[in-house]
């Protein structure tokens, strides 16, 4: 990787009582890269990326955001979560505030920006995700996968330096994906640096610069989804890889 990683991960252990969910993480991303988390249920994928904006404390480790140490015992949070977007597999929509309402909503309490600058960002952010037209209507008028894009729409509106997906499309209807999946790839075409959990695999070949695969609370391995998932070297890479192309 060239350069200094965006995101630095160093030795990142996590534990829920006895339960050891990841040990010892190490993973960079680069500005502007995608990177592709696979791996089976319970390997920590998700842990990994609620510990990268601090939603879940590490319980050993350390990571670096632009060379800032987050998990630092006086880090600031909410600096943390305004440089780092998240989008959830649920979309966590307020139902009684419309789609420009939820997105202007961080912008209000979070940047305490005045309403006419956070209603101009949010109707941006929400032209980014398509949904221009939609800005007047409530989650109850919109489909699965529009209201994932507002999710999205929300994360976009504060400007971060990445954003984190988790399982973003795994609660909607197969047809309803492609439309949040175009969403991803022209965020990444924009350069937009993300980090991405799903199993959407096939948007993994075509987008992803490099593709993780965690078991068991570790990075098996990882390199170009070509390698990974034509190439895999590990056994346990060629036996997940295989179950999935079934």
């Amino acid at each position: 990787m060239a350069g200094k990683p965006l995101l630095d991960v160093r030795a990142l252990y996590k534990s829920f009582g006895k339960l050891e969910v990841l040990k010892g993480v190490d993973l960079a991303v680069a500005e502007k890269e995608l990177v592709f988390v696979i791996g089976p249920s319970g390997s920590g994928k998700s842990t990994l990326l609620r510990c990268c904006n601090r939603l879940e404390e590490p319980s050993d480790g350390a990571i670096y955001v632009d060379g800032e140490e987050i998990t630092a015992k006086l880090a600031d949070l909410n600096a943390i979560r305004r440089g780092i977007g998240m989008v959830f597999q649920s979309f966590n929509l307020y139902p009684h505030m419309t789609a420009e309402g939820n997105v202007m909503l961080a912008l209000r309490k979070v940047l305490k920006q005045p309403k006419a600058e956070a209603r101009e960002r949010a109707l941006a952010a929400l032209e980014r995700v398509g949904l221009s037209d939609k800005a007047d209507s409530y989650p109850n008028q919109l489909s699965g996968g529009q209201q994932q894009r507002v999710a999205i729409a929300r994360a976009l509106a504060l400007e971060p330096k990445m954003v984190l997906f988790d399982e973003p499309t795994s609660a909607l209807d197969p047809e309803l994906v492609g439309s949040v999946l175009e969403v991803m790839r022209s965020l990444r075409e924009a350069g937009m640096t993300m980090l991405v959990v799903s199993h959407e695999m096939r948007f993994a070949r075509d987008a992803a610069d490099r593709v993780v695969f965690m078991d068991g609370g570790n990075i098996v391995e990882q390199g170009p989804p070509e390698a990974i998932f034509g190439n895999p070297q590990h056994p346990r890479t060629r036996d997940f890889v295989s179950q999935i192309a079934r």
